[in-house]
């Protein structure tokens, strides 16, 4: 689900923090994708013709390969190297959310029996999609491509949007890449939105600074989790009645979650009503301090693809066509082989900002510093 209307609350109220670019615009880049929002994309777009989802000769679904296996190529041809984060167990406070989705897929699920009998085939593959989910068997099979391609992934233990800004607040990649902009609450340094579309979508990358966003709003980043709380996330219900504009105002105003309920109780008038055991502090605590490896921990290798694993994975068992996966394969190659061009700001020295890249710059210079002075030592000897 996201952050409820935070996407609009921006363009609004912080314009700068948010600009469009073409693919082409992140040539150079690592990015860390969250995987698990791609296959559920993937198993929604990538249809036949009929509306129906691809499927190998066994019947079993191929969608989320085709789309990975793709979407993969398109990035790599621009030089832009990815690793995929896929989501680990669930917090507990996300079990209410999930209940709900799998009560509205019930629900779509009867419909879409229903309109079978009477439906078009628009009709029909509408109500199909909404009963989509990825299932663990396409988690391990999405998984078991990457190896093939030579494109790391990752196993987050909890949410991969959160592993995924770890990586990028580490310096290990640029940004993350999801369409969910809870993202942005791990503090992910940049958000990419729309990197994994077709190319038949024509929708440009939504690059998103969070410096920018904090700027642009004049908060830090606990007000901007409050705010995104106050919004509706995830992990907890909302103020009713509280729309992002009211939200914003309100922590303006006074400061926190804590600073809202105490003006919202404290005002008989109020038109407001906090919700009874309402988990806020678990949901903000989840955004500040949430479940993920150390990236210290985390090697990110780039290989060869693996080109006879791939054909009998892809062509063999899947049923894909042995030319096409052949070509993607050339493309892997010469793209992997290849590497990344120089970008423009590689030329630069750029500021860090992360901590651990504060740290790294600080330990450089007192390298330098100190072999200046040996230099100096060794010429007057």
């Amino acid at each position: 689900m996201g952050i409820k209307g935070l996407n609009k609350l921006l363009t609004e109220q912080a314009p700068l923090a948010s600009r469009s670019s073409d693919i082409k615009t992140f040539f150079g880049r690592k990015v860390a994708i969250d995987a698990s929002m791609c296959l559920y994309q993937f198993l929604i777009a990538v249809r036949q013709q009929d509306g129906q989802q691809l499927t190998s000769e066994d019947g079993e679904t191929t969608s989320h390969l085709m789309g990975m296996f793709y979407r993969t190529l398109r990035m790599i041809d621009y030089s832009i190297k990815p690793v995929y984060v896929f989501d680990g167990k669930p917090p507990i406070l996300k079990g209410s959310e999930l209940d709900k989705r799998l009560a509205r897929r019930d629900e779509a699920t009867k419909s879409a029996d229903a309109i079978r009998e009477t439906g078009t085939a628009e009709e029909i593959a509408k109500f199909e999609r909404r009963t989509v989910r990825v299932t663990r068997e396409q988690n391990e099979e999405a998984k078991k491509l990457l190896e093939l391609m030579g494109i790391p992934y990752v196993n987050a233990p909890c949410e991969a949007e959160a592993q995924c800004a770890v990586l990028a607040k580490a310096g290990k990649v640029y940004a993350a890449a999801s369409e969910d902009m809870d993202t942005l609450c791990y503090k992910t340094p940049f958000l990419l939105r729309h990197l994994t579309f077709s190319e038949q979508r024509k929708e440009p990358i939504q690059e998103i600074d969070i410096e920018k966003v904090l700027e642009g709003l004049d908060m830090d980043q606990k007000q901007f989790v409050d705010l995104c709380i106050l919004l509706g996330c995830d992990y907890c219900d909302s103020i009713k009645g509280v729309g992002p504009v009211t939200a914003l105002k309100l922590i303006k105003e006074h400061g926190t979650i804590e600073g809202v309920i105490k003006h919202v109780e404290s005002n008989p008038d109020s038109k407001y009503k906090v919700p009874e055991e309402w988990p806020y502090e678990g949901a903000r605590e989840l955004f500040l301090n949430p479940d993920v490896l150390d990236p210290k921990d985390i090697e990110l290798k780039w290989k060869e693809p693996n080109e006879e694993g791939l054909i009998k994975y892809m062509v063999v068992e899947k049923g894909f066509s042995e030319d096409r996966i052949r070509t993607g394969i050339k493309r892997l190659q010469k793209g992997l082989k290849t590497g990344t061009q120089g970008r423009l700001d590689g030329f630069f020295k750029v500021a860090p900002k992360t901590p651990e890249q504060l740290a790294a710059a600080k330990k450089k210079r007192a390298a330098e510093e100190a072999a200046k002075k040996k230099n100096k030592k060794t010429k007057r000897k």
